[in-house]
């Protein structure tokens, strides 16, 4: 999915909001100790990878860290994560929604062009959303139909909502890239974004500084990505300064860096949440009940300790936990053993037969924590057998349909977001096949609000819902870990989406 569906990002809510393009700083590390932002060199970044499943096509599911990061520098979205507010402009310089929050017109930026020189027209943006929504559907673009995406003249583009819908903006910051009409060859990668392709081998690519973005210029003159198929290699290759950066590469060899005088940690907290996802529609874990002990059944802290070396927080079974209206009045689960076995009894759980929990190694400690779990449950007298599956075979055979397994979501500060794309009951991508209809009008509710106290009465029933009987154990939240040399600044610490705004580092020499 992008961008894939763990790739989803950060959200905002902008209604009627008119904002000028910058360069997306909000985010970034502090400048250090080497003096005013400095132009030049090149950044060699390290992201995780398989060469079985790199994609080009920026619309397709981009399963790999590295193709992500690729795409990100070359192609622009509509929108981005932003600080404070926490959407920013990109390639749409502002939009405004007319009264009923229906009919959403977004302007693109002034001096937009394409990497060969063409300017960026309302006729490319219709084609490019369209094209998304056929290839993603309705979750990537929140409109019934391609007809709902229109040119508004030369430089404007008006997306039409089946019901109010205050969180467009929000919602259109994960993977609306723009690219020239009618492209379906993408191996020239001909984008809008602050980077240019210039060579490409099998996963691997070195892009430089687009002159002519409609941004403030990037400083860094070139950015080379190189795939690498494990954290591990990853880590290696920065501890030995094969690299400047290792995006993403985990707790363990975060802490290995930390006795490294030559490198730093740059922590995006609660970046990324990895869960376990309990089938709703159907099968054993059908019943709330059963839901209810294995979540009683997590000893929180220890997951956070031993699966995150401590680089991250305990969460609440609600995934947003860091959006500004996330409610922290729900009391915080605890462990519960001797309730947990009596939830079974009552439900009339199997404890005789072997339960499957598919994993895969995907994002870092998603293996560890189903094992961690697996041990956990069988406290309550649930045997679990962990089945770690290969990633192509997973999103074919288990993602959607099992009756559990781990998910990884890289985002945490939208509730809307999450229940948009993971449990509203029209989603493509209901995880654990919720189907709830007090879910789905507080859902629509929260969209047909503006932001006030009837927007955040909405957001606070769908995490109580969420927290009661939804689908989800989300035990904690961990932490992004970035490694960088000492000569690299200017890093985004946004989570998500924001994590590969790039175009403010640089490097000191």
């Amino acid at each position: 999915m992008d961008l894939s569906r763990r790739h989803v990002f950060k959200a905002g809510l902008g209604l009627g909001a008119v904002l000028l393009v910058a360069g997306c700083g909000d985010g970034s590390s502090p400048e250090g100790t080497e003096g005013p932002p400095q132009r030049g060199g090149t950044l060699r970044v390290g992201a995780i990878g398989k060469s079985s499943k790199i994609e080009r096509d920026p619309h397709q599911t981009l399963s790999n860290e590295s193709d992500f990061l690729i795409a990100s520098l070359v192609y622009d979205a509509l929108t981005v994560p932003g600080a404070d507010p926490n959407v920013a402009p990109r390639l749409a310089s502002r939009w405004e929604a007319d009264a009923q929050q229906r009919k959403w017109t977004f302007t693109i930026a002034d001096g937009a062009r394409f990497h060969d020189g063409r300017p960026v027209t309302s006729d490319d943006v219709v084609w490019s959303l369209r094209r998304l929504r056929e290839i993603a559907g309705e979750t990537k673009v929140p409109v019934p139909s391609a007809a709902d995406i229109q040119p508004a003249g030369a430089d404007a583009v008006m997306l039409t909502c089946a019901a109010p819908n205050s969180q467009l903006p929000l919602l259109l910051r994960m993977m609306t890239f723009v690219v020239p009409q009618g492209t379906t060859d993408f191996t020239a990668a001909v984008g809008t974004g602050p980077f240019r392709l210039e060579s490409y081998d099998n996963g691997n690519a070195r892009l430089v500084r687009n002159e002519n973005w409609y941004g403030e210029a990037p400083l860094l003159d070139a950015v080379e990505v190189t795939l690498f198929e494990s954290p591990d290699a990853m880590a290696n290759a920065i501890m030995a300064g094969q690299i400047d950066l290792a995006s993403s590469v985990g707790a363990v060899a975060g802490r290995m860096a930390e006795t490294r005088d030559e490198l730093e940690v740059i922590r995006r907290p609660d970046d990324v949440a990895v869960a376990i996802a309990m089938r709703t529609a159907d099968g054993p874990f059908a019943d709330p009940r059963v839901r209810e002990a294995l979540r009683l059944a997590v000893d929180r802290e220890a997951m956070v300790a031993q699966v995150l070396s401590g680089y991250g927080t305990v969460a609440n079974d609600i995934l947003g936990t860091a959006d500004p209206e996330y409610d922290t009045s729900i009391p915080q689960r605890q462990r519960d053993l001797d309730r947990a076995r009596q939830l079974l009894t009552d439900a009339k759980f199997d404890t005789a037969k072997s339960y499957r929990l598919l994993t895969k190694q995907e994002a870092v400690g998603e293996v560890e924590s189903a094992k961690v779990f697996a041990s956990q449950a069988a406290e309550i007298g649930v045997k679990i057998e962990v089945v770690v599956q290969e990633a192509n075979a997973f999103y074919d055979e288990t993602w959607l349909t099992a009756p559990l397994y781990t998910v990884n979501w890289g985002t945490n500060d939208s509730v809307v977001f999450f229940a948009s794309k993971v449990m509203y009951s029209r989603t493509k991508w209901n995880e654990t096949g919720f189907r709830d209809a007090a879910f789905d009008k507080a859902y629509t509710d929260a969209l047909a609000a503006p932001p006030g106290p009837e927007f955040t009465a909405a957001c606070r029933e769908i995490q109580q819902i969420q927290h009661e009987r939804g689908g989800y154990l989300v035990w904690g939240m961990a932490d992004g870990i970035d490694i960088a040399a000492r000569s690299v600044h200017g890093l985004p610490t946004l989570g998500g989406y924001g994590r590969v705004q790039l175009e403010r580092a640089w490097l000191s020499r």
